[in-house]
């Protein structure tokens, strides 16, 4: 299903985290889920891999979450504040120590010039309060190829928190 690119760096960051006792949740919108697919290809994720959850409305992003309407309001689902806000919140939702999070508009509709097709933020956060931030701009390349390269990106930020 996945390249076996990303099955290795999938396996590289589950052995990273098994290796410091740390288990992993995700919070995902533009993919909406693939990157717990992707980790949960694995044989033996089970041990990292705590939850995942698929926000893909505001509504979830609250619900689930914890995230204020207004923040989403005030800032939009696709900033890095709420990329933030979405981390923090997988792990004070969950019972693992890491998160990734993504929000982004994969297309083809959707963009506008603040805020074009292929802008992804997504940040990393640990339960010691380190989170990690990067916006990325892969431009109107296709859904399928800016959802994947969320997936990669995703997880090698996770990688440097870990």
């Amino acid at each position: 299903m996945f390249a076996a690119d990303l099955i290795a760096l999938a396996e590289a960051v589950l052995n990273a985290a098994r290796a410091k006792g740390l288990r992993i949740a995700t919070a995902e919108s533009c993919t909406g889920g693939l990157i717990a697919g992707l980790l949960t290809e694995i044989p033996g994720s089970s041990d990292v891999v705590e939850r995942g959850f698929v926000t893909y409305s505001n509504e979830a992003k609250a619900d689930l979450l914890g995230i204020p309407l207004s923040l989403i309001q005030e800032n939009g689902a696709v900033s890095p504040i709420v990329a933030r806000a979405m981390a923090e919140g997988a792990v004070q939702h969950s019972l693992a120590q890491l998160s990734v999070a993504v929000t982004g508009i994969a297309g083809p509709g959707g963009g506008s010039t603040e805020k074009p097709v292929g802008l992804v933020h997504m940040a990393a956060a640990r339960d010691d309060g380190k989170t990690l931030h990067e916006e990325h701009r892969f431009g109107d390349i296709g859904r399928t190829e800016v959802r994947l390269k969320t997936v990669e990106a995703a997880l090698r930020l996770l990688q440097r928190l870990l």
